[in-house]
């Protein structure tokens, strides 16, 4: 779908590379389906990931917007908090973070090293809450404080997850069929780590508005139950197609969320998890991360291990970056 309508600025390494996972496959054993990885983690933007295409749709409204200063909210480890620090810094707009203790885990690594660190060398201003209400009140500190320097705030969602950072995926699904296209194949799924459900929400619209047959399967990384992500994406997918000028179209079947992942909770290792991680790094050189990519490589190597893919199908493994989180989590791969 063409976007050019909608204000954007650039900020990415795009288009990321789609490559075959050759040795992953045969590691994987005969009846395992071809295996492509799109390489979202190759994005740029202070080590990349997949919140850079969104934030091209969204620090694009905040420049038109005229925004002296950018907030946003994350986990402590937030790979997007870390991208959106390093949007600003590249844009010369003061960034406050305000990091919930979401993830019940202390170690001195997991508190000061990767995102954490790179959001203070991105020059953030990094604000640690424990809850949800104590994230409020750091906001509405944060707010009046750049509204008396005369500041005005642009609010940048917890994982740039509303319709105008979705925009960012619709582009991606239209960047991955024109480059299967070219290599001549079909994709049967896309894969991929889902929590605040705009990346799953705006592949969504764009396999909607292609009247694309590829299932695009989110992998819960967040929510107890996954029924919560996919009411969430279903809702924001339905959002986003209206925010494009399509509404009214039925996405209900093109919801698919896979459960039974997240291990012992949001952010906390899992042996599937480990498995994957070390695993797709000793057969394809590729590094993925804890929180989301390691659990979504461990679904996809479960479904091929109980043959919920064929032999003839093609999978995309959607690598959505995180890997500046891996020194946080030294402990579990000890």
């Amino acid at each position: 779908m063409d976007l050019t309508g909608f204000p954007r600025t650039s900020l990415g390494h795009l288009p990321t590379p789609l490559e075959r996972m050759d040795r992953l496959r045969a590691a994987l054993g005969p009846d395992c389906p071809t295996l492509l990885v799109k390489r979202d983690d190759c994005t740029g933007l202070a080590s990349g990931g997949n919140k850079t295409r969104k934030l091209e749709f969204l620090m694009g409204e905040a420049v038109e917007k005229g925004a002296g200063a950018i907030v946003t909210f994350g986990a402590v480890q937030s790979n997007h908090a870390r991208q959106t620090a390093a949007a600003a810094a590249k844009l010369g707009l003061p960034c406050d973070l305000i990091l919930i203790e979401m993830v019940p885990l202390d170690s001195a690594a997991y508190r000061g090293s990767g995102n954490v660190l790179y959001d203070l060398l991105l020059g953030a201003r990094v604000h640690l809450v424990k809850d949800d209400r104590r994230a409020s009140e750091a906001f509405q500190a944060v707010a009046d404080a750049h509204a008396k320097a005369g500041r005005g705030v642009y609010v940048v969602p917890i994982g740039g997850s509303n319709a105008v950072g979705s925009l960012g995926y619709i582009d991606a699904f239209d960047e991955i069929e024109r480059q299967t296209e070219a290599m001549g194949i079909s994709v049967d799924a896309i894969v991929f780590g889902s929590s605040s459900g705009g990346t799953q929400a705006g592949l969504i619209a764009g396999a909607t508005l292609a009247d694309s047959a590829t299932r695009i399967m989110g992998v819960n990384v967040y929510k107890k139950h996954g029924a919560d992500i996919a009411s969430a994406v279903h809702a924001l997918a339905l959002e986003t197609l209206h925010h494009v000028g399509v509404p009214l179209l039925d996405v209900s079947k093109r919801v698919h969320v896979i459960d039974g992942y997240q291990g012992e909770g949001y952010g906390l290792p899992s042996d599937a998890m480990r498995e994957a991680v070390t695993l797709t790094a000793q057969t394809e050189g590729l590094l993925l991360d804890p929180v989301y990519s390691g659990k979504a490589m461990a679904a996809l190597i479960g479904h091929v291990r109980r043959a919920k893919f064929t032999r003839d199908q093609t999978v995309v493994f959607l690598h959505t970056g995180g890997t500046a989180a891996l020194p946080a989590y030294v402990d579990a791969f000890r």
